[in-house]
């Protein structure tokens, strides 16, 4: 284990043997595809040094939907290429790479009052395309069972908060689901430093060229130069900042946070046809901590591109107003514990600098700047596997780095092991879910004390901070709250777990 742990020792230590080293690949940014290049890089023999300017999936990578979808929407465009990539790495994380971080979720499309019957009808037809694609990607039906029809009183049956009148029925497809965005980009960053990667926080990238990186350590003020023969580019919406030939066009994507019991203890998530609108959709996800997360807009972003992402009023509105469409009883606004926001890097092409971003691609790029910076932006959360291995495979073909085979595909993050081998670990489901077969030493290494939840509402234990600390490289109370854990997600919560938090990190 000691060789996966990221810790500040550990971050020193390794900041300082930098300056006299050349690395072969340095990756800046470490979000899911930052994380992904570190690691496809160090596992293929590379010297690989991955630094962010603040932490661990700080970006957009912890404001995703928390699905591994297997691109239907991709498929509604047009973009089979986009939709089967997605369907083979959806299956690589739940059955190989992430087994304990993912699970299979039922979805129901219900075909409401205010859902045209040409919509359900599409929608069917794309869910049993998308069942084609979850075939031929390999997947089978015991990870992800199949498409089916719901008569209305099946549909109320499994979501009991639908509206029954104007109910015709439903569709129930299955995708896949991530307990954590956050907690698989730590799952990459730990592997990647086990395979020898330094793996270096809150060390902001001020400058890029081909073969070097001016650098600040921002807990100290100190600057650095960074050497390597390949520099990689892989910091998502900000890509631009460091690579000017890069035009993105960013999109904001909205969250409600809502308490489970407000639609009847929800275990199925739910997929709202947004009225006037053929292949967009609410989705309302259940959560293992008692919260939903509604979502999700698709918002043009002007301007410059802020660190965190604000939630503005016509989001939420929107949000509801598709949500209570499909509901008996409606969700106020009082009801919404919290929102959140991330920003998808799209790329600009010269027919997407206009018009709606929910027509632009998701297909990602990989692109060398006149200066031999690498760059990779575009694609998704899901695809983030295929982005690290398309993005070390150029750099391979590259004079003086001499680069292994892909080894990502079979490559398992740590806790991860068969589900047969998870159900049997002695430790909470929940913990299981969070931490795989690390899960009892999560226990094991804490005092009886920090076993019980740190906010009331709230299922997260002070032993999951302590691990934290130990383990995942958390360096301030953000990161316990807002990252390792996603209890900032609730501000009550949030408030209720600080002084553990500041406890355990004074310790």
């Amino acid at each position: 284990m000691s060789d996966t742990s990221l810790t500040a020792a550990r971050r020193a230590r390794e900041l300082a043997e930098l300056a006299g080293e050349v690395v072969d690949v340095l990756v800046v940014g470490l979000g899911v595809t930052g994380a992904g290049v570190a690691l496809d890089a160090a596992t293929r023999g590379l010297s690989v040094a991955a630094i962010d300017a603040h932490d661990l999936a700080f970006g957009t990578s912890r404001w995703s939907s928390k699905l591994v979808h297997g691109g239907l929407r991709y498929l509604a465009k047009g973009e089979v290429g986009v939709a089967y990539e997605s369907a083979v790495e959806r299956g690589t994380l739940m059955a190989r790479t992430a087994p304990h971080l993912t699970r299979a979720l039922a979805m129901v499309l219900p075909a409401t009052a205010y859902t045209a019957p040409l919509t359900v009808g599409l929608a069917g037809a794309g869910l049993r395309a998308g069942d084609l694609l979850r075939a031929a990607a390999g997947t089978r039906r015991a990870i992800l069972p199949g498409v089916r029809s719901l008569s209305a009183a099946e549909a109320r049956g499994m979501i009991p908060a639908l509206r029954p009148a104007g109910l015709r029925g439903a569709r129930l497809s299955w995708d896949g689901q991530l307990c954590d965005d956050a907690r698989l980009v730590t799952g990459l960053a730990r592997a990647a430093a086990g395979a020898g990667a330094k793996v270096l926080t809150r060390c902001r990238a001020t400058a890029l060229t081909g073969d070097t990186a001016a650098v600040v350590d921002t807990l100290t003020g100190t600057p650095h130069t960074v050497r390597a023969r390949a520099v990689v580019n892989a910091t998502g919406v900000w890509a631009g900042q460091l690579a000017p030939e890069i035009v993105l066009r960013p999109s904001r994507g909205t969250h409600l946070v809502l308490p489970s019991a407000l639609l009847g203890g929800l275990w199925a998530g739910l997929t709202i046809p947004v009225p006037g609108e053929l292949s967009r959709f609410v989705i309302v996800l259940p959560q293992a901590d008692g919260l939903v997360y509604v979502g999700l807009t698709d918002e043009p972003v002007d301007g410059p591109v802020p660190d965190v992402p604000e939630v503005p009023e016509s989001d939420v509105d929107f949000l509801l107003d598709v949500l209570n469409s499909a509901l008996e009883t409606p969700v106020r606004r009082t009801d919404v514990l919290g929102a959140f926001a991330g920003l998808r890097p799209l790329m600009a092409g010269a027919r997407a600098r206009s018009g709606r971003t929910a027509d632009i691609s998701r297909r990602h790029a990989v692109v060398q700047g006149r200066d031999g910076v690498v760059t990779v932006v575009g694609g998704k959360l899901t695809t983030y596997r295929r982005m690290a291995q398309d993005t070390v495979d150029l750099l391979a073909a590259r004079r003086g780095v001499y680069a292994g085979p892909c080894r990502t595909r079979d490559l398992p993050l740590p806790g991860a092991a068969s589900r047969e081998v998870l159900a049997r670990v002695p430790a909470p489901a929940r913990l299981t879910a969070r931490y795989g077969v690390e899960a009892a030493e999560v226990l094991a290494q804490a005092p009886p004390e920090l076993h019980v939840p740190v906010a009331p509402g709230s299922p997260v234990t002070g032993a999951e901070l302590l691990w934290a600390v130990r383990h995942e490289g958390a360096l301030t109370v953000d990161d316990l709250l807002d990252r390792r854990t996603r209890l900032g997600l609730v501000p009550e919560h949030r408030a209720a777990a600080l002084p553990t938090a500041e406890r355990i990190l004074a310790s």
